[in-house]
């Protein structure tokens, strides 16, 4: 059950905050920065938590999942943020910059799943492409045409340049940028996947071949648009030659005016997506500074609200806005999870 706000004592207030490292004033709102991605989901879980709790309803900002773990990472205290979103897993590096800087105590959620769709406007022709024509297109070094073994700076101008049976138009696809985690998992799970198996990388270390098989070529074929994926869906409606990257929530919204590429011969469905059938599917995550816990209130309470039934059961409000909810036993796992808040540890990042 979720706990309404209860009255905090200055004194004990006071003793909450002394016990956080870095000097901060008090701060009554949570404060939630990441993933532009989960930004939607967790907008109306945060404007349901202030209207049905006696806390306010906590500010969001949308700077990207890497961008949100940097600043969540930088420290403890209320001038930091309390809670960060993420279109991806944090990174060993990113928790241990967390560590250096004394975010030694993280709760991590896993609170569903997503998928990366290519779209285009209803009055564009649509793609059917596999994951290596896609990293051919966008690729910043891709294999030569008249030696597979040899990388050479991307040459291709057109889709219909790499195969004849895609659309005669330029190639032109707009997306986010590096501190995304929605960039991250299509430079990974996309691009990289697309690559790895060409012959001119085969023999690469994985650190090479991660390097070469996701850079993004910087000729203005890739059109980064900011954290801010409405900005995409409007200019695919205003252009019909521009395709672009963003999560399915996005497409599911805009369905009546965009239209999804085919990748590796599979539409982006819900059920496809929940079942890791879809090329290009990736989880959702936020993260808990538990040492605010008791500092600025109600974080506890937003995290059980979060993964409460009534947002992300079967039947959730999270489910009717895009969110493909996690099965029930996982669901449970959450609840947990919120009741008890264990701390992440390396390890399981690893």
């Amino acid at each position: 059950m979720i706990k309404l706000k209860t009255a905090l004592t200055t004194v004990a207030l006071a003793g909450s905050i002394a016990a956080v490292s870095t000097p901060a004033m008090a701060r009554e709102t949570i404060s939630i920065v990441g993933s532009s991605t989960v930004y939607p989901f967790a907008t109306v879980v945060a404007e349901r938590f202030g209207v049905n709790t006696d806390f306010p309803t906590p500010k969001l900002e949308s700077t990207g999942s890497g961008g949100g773990l940097k600043l969540f990472c930088a420290g403890i205290g209320t001038q930091h943020p309390d809670i960060t979103n993420a279109s991806r897993r944090m990174k060993t590096s990113e928790y241990d910059l967390c560590q250096k800087n004394g975010v030694k105590e993280i709760t991590e959620f896993r609170i569903g799943s997503d998928g990366i769709v290519i779209a285009s406007s209803q009055d564009a022709e649509n793609l059917d492409i596999t994951l290596e024509q896609l990293f051919l297109a966008l690729g910043k070094e891709v294999p030569s045409p008249d030696d597979e073994t040899k990388l050479v700076a991307n040459p291709y101008e057109k889709w219909s340049d790499i195969d004849s049976s895609l659309p005669n138009v330029a190639i032109r696809v707009m997306g986010p940028p590096p501190t995304s985690g929605t960039r991250d998992s299509f430079n990974e799970l996309a691009l990289q996947g697309g690559c790895e198996d060409l012959p001119a990388v085969a023999n690469m270390s994985e650190d090479d071949m991660e390097s070469v098989c996701q850079s993004v070529r910087e000729d203005g074929a890739f059109i980064e648009a900011g954290e801010n994926d409405n900005l995409i869906v409007q200019k695919l409606i205003d252009d019909s030659g521009l395709y672009g990257v963003f999560g399915y929530s996005f497409l599911e919204e805009n369905s009546d005016r965009l239209q999804a590429a085919t990748l590796n011969g599979m539409v982006p469905t819900a059920e496809a997506i929940a079942a890791d059938e879809y090329p290009v599917a990736r989880s959702l995550f936020f993260y808990v500074k538990k040492a605010h816990v008791g500092v600025v209130p109600g974080i506890a309470e937003y995290a059980e609200f979060f993964v409460s039934p009534s947002a992300m059961g079967k039947n959730g409000y999270l489910k009717d806005v895009g969110l493909i909810v996690p099965p029930r036993d996982a669901l449970m796992e959450l609840q947990d999870k919120a009741s008890n808040m264990p701390s992440l540890t390396k390890e399981e990042l690893m």
